[in-house]
């Protein structure tokens, strides 16, 4: 039974706002659609995820997928959603972000030869061929001023400032989509809340350009969907304190896997429904157990895994289980692979080889100042070397777990891994 695309994303509470008409379109059959993607950075971030969702449902339905990298209107900066101007790129520093951008959404969209394969476009190949006076003739008469300042991703920055180039980028949107719709039949942009005003800037170019269709209805449709938002309320983005991003060098899958696995309680129906393909039942099924039994972490652990596994492959998302499990679980680990990601995840410490005690081991790990305060934790018995309590301090540590780490907890929430110092120094 073929998936009913915008009942998906109602149930989801993807749905923010769409045109008159889209009901009907789809209706009739399945649509190519598109999101735009400017490559400002070599990585695409968590505020991107729900666009992305849009698109993988839309393929899952029938639909044809569009992904636009924006070389062109990424050298010109959108305003939306911004407090001030970015800064311009080089065109072979976004071609590199084109391209890493791309790979990453291979992750998640089926490009492959079939009956519905994604695209990846990019914007460049029509917008740098207009000339001045001819992209005024043929695509600025077509917009007032009046038009452009009612929106609200001009307004916003009026006063702070808007220069000439921001305030020209709804007019450049606007015309990837009629280029879109002409030469690839697209029907149907998507985007996140804030870009309603670009995007039905481009339905109504269309609709003056083309008119309506044959059958006296729109053209072309506009669907955004919901924002993701940081504890603050501000949007996610690659510039914010904490942002989150899909590339490792950014944000390494241990940090990653961990920022799912602390969602709040509270926000997790909402990300459920937004960033997996789980069923109805499925999640109503997680939510049932996360009410139950919410120190199991169960709802957050689905919800990691299936997203690391997604951007960073299902065995980078089994390790990130496994490296979680043994620092916030205390569950043992003899596994050299879960050690050294934990070891760099949590900043660990080296120790040489002639800490062979309990109280010499745990006066190089850094956690404690003196011997007494050692011998306090000992008494309180707050200390464990590779999952063994341990009670005195002059007791031989074991050998190293796959011959150079050791973990040391202090408490019930502190874990330290030391790693056997190189005697070369290499």
């Amino acid at each position: 039974m073929p998936i009913d695309f915008l009942a998906q994303l109602r149930w989801r509470g993807m749905v923010h706002q769409v045109t008159e008409g889209l009901d009907a379109r789809l209706a009739r059959g399945p649509v190519t659609g598109y999101v735009g993607f400017d490559p400002t950075a070599d990585s695409l971030h968590v505020g991107h995820l729900i666009p992305i969702f849009g698109l993988i449902h839309l393929q899952r339905a029938g639909g044809v997928p569009v992904a636009l990298v924006g070389g062109g209107t990424g050298m010109i900066g959108d305003p939306s959603g911004r407090s001030a101007e970015r800064n311009l790129l080089d065109p072979e520093t976004l071609d590199a972000n084109a391209q890493a951008i791309g790979l990453q959404l291979a992750r998640f969209l089926d490009f492959t030869p079939g009956p519905n394969p994604a695209r990846m476009i990019d914007n460049r190949e029509w917008l740098a061929r207009y000339g001045l006076i001819d992209f005024l003739r043929d695509i600025g008469k077509h917009f007032t001023v009046g038009y452009m300042l009612a929106k609200d991703s001009v307004q916003i920055r009026l006063e702070s400032g808007l220069s000439f180039t921001e305030f020209s980028y709804m007019t450049l949107q606007a015309t990837d989509f009629l280029h879109l719709h002409r030469d690839y039949g697209v029907e149907l942009q998507m985007g996140g809340a804030d870009q309603w005003g670009n995007i039905t800037a481009g339905t109504e170019l269309i609709r003056r350009v083309l008119g309506l269709g044959d059958d006296g209805q729109p053209r072309a449709h506009a669907l955004v969907l919901p924002l993701l938002t940081m504890p603050s309320g501000k949007k996610f983005g690659k510039t914010e304190e904490g942002a989150v991003f899909l590339a490792r060098h950014r944000t390494s899958p241990f940090a990653f896997y961990q920022y799912w696995l602390n969602i709040d309680d509270r926000d997790l129906p909402q990300l459920l429904r937004f960033l997996t393909l789980m069923s109805r039942d499925e999640v109503e099924a997680l939510e049932a157990e996360q009410a139950a039994h919410p120190e199991r972490r169960t709802a957050q652990r689905a919800l990691a895994r299936e997203l690391t596994a997604r951007v960073h492959g299902a065995d980078e998302a089994d390790l990130q289980h496994k490296v979680s499990d043994v620092a916030f679980s205390g569950l043992p680990t003899t596994d050299p692979r879960v050690l050294d990601q934990l070891y760099d995840a949590i900043g660990g410490f080296e120790f040489d080889g002639q800490a062979t005690t309990v109280m010499e081991f745990a006066l190089a790990s850094g956690a404690f100042r003196s011997r007494g305060e050692v011998r306090r934790a000992l008494q309180q018995g707050g200390l464990s070397v590779d999952g063994e309590r341990v009670t005195d301090a002059e007791a031989a540590i074991p050998p190293p777990t796959a011959g150079r780490y050791h973990i040391l907890r202090v408490g019930k929430r502190r874990v330290l891994v030391g790693r056997l110092r190189d005697p070369r120094g290499v």
